[in-house]
């Protein structure tokens, strides 16, 4: 148990690395003139590239198996989280806040979305894109 501790840190940690890579990334491509489109799309690609190199490498520690083929399932679960299981979440919460403050009512869904889609990453990463090569006999 200690060592599926060490993995969700390390999980956490990447996952905080990812997001300042985003956000510094986008401020300073829209600070320089960029689209915010284009802004947005460079800086979540960089995010993306550093969490498929940093998960692989330290937080799940995958030095086995085909780089492209956990490339590829990564970038499945991920887009898949973000742009699928998100929104199904999003819709699914908000009546909960209905009433709320604006910004309560706004962000309240997605911070619930983002928590489930960080769920949904760690288990999908872990048992499907870097599991673990079985012992052979």
């Amino acid at each position: 148990m200690k060592a599926e501790l060490a993995t969700k840190i390390r999980f956490g940690l990447v996952g905080i690395a990812n997001t300042l890579i985003d956000l510094v990334g986008y401020t300073l491509l829209t600070l320089a003139g960029l689209p915010l489109l284009v802004a947005n799309t460079l800086s979540t690609s960089a995010g993306m590239v550093c969490s498929f190199t940093l998960n692989r490498s330290f937080t799940f520690r995958a030095t086995a198996g085909n780089t492209r083929t956990q490339a590829i399932l990564f970038f499945l679960v991920t887009a898949f989280g973000l742009w699928v299981v998100q929104p199904v979440v999003i819709a699914l919460v908000s009546g909960a806040f209905d009433g709320a403050n604006h910004i309560v009512a706004t962000v309240g869904p997605k911070l619930v979305a983002v928590a489930f889609g960080l769920a949904w990453n760690y288990v999908l990463y872990s048992r499907v894109v870097f599991r673990a090569k079985e012992a052979t006999a």
